[in-house]
């Protein structure tokens, strides 16, 4: 983005420099002087123009993949963090059965004894 900046202030200010130059030694006379000075200084905006056109059109389409590369990866993130939450899920889903099965045998084991039946969680 600088590097375009400077090649800006450069093409600018070579066209005024180039102008300076003309009119110092136009052999010309003012009409024709005059002239070649606003046919150089349209030829300079057009080039100026153009330029400003095709780093307009680069940032856009820089800006454009920028935001592509950034929705995959942002896709990609939430794919493998829902992948990670089902794997946590799926475990305690497993330990919560497993806890529930051992409670169900201490409930078990306990209904012949004294002591009070207590849920082991």
């Amino acid at each position: 983005m600088a590097n375009t900046g400077n090649t800006l202030l450069a093409l600018i200010t070579g066209a005024a420099i180039g102008a300076g130059i003309g009119i110092l030694y136009a052999p010309d006379s003012g009409d024709k002087t005059r002239k070649k000075l606003k046919d150089e200084s349209k030829k300079a905006q057009d080039k100026l123009n153009k330029k400003y056109a095709e780093t307009s059109s680069n940032l856009t389409e820089k800006a454009k993949q920028a935001r592509v590369d950034f929705e995959t990866r942002l896709e990609e993130t939430l794919s493998s963090a829902s992948h990670k939450a089902d794997d946590i899920l799926s475990a305690m889903e497993t330990k919560l059965e497993e806890l529930r099965k051992q409670n169900a045998k201490l409930q078990k084991d306990g209904d012949g004894k004294d002591k009070p039946n207590k849920a082991v969680v």
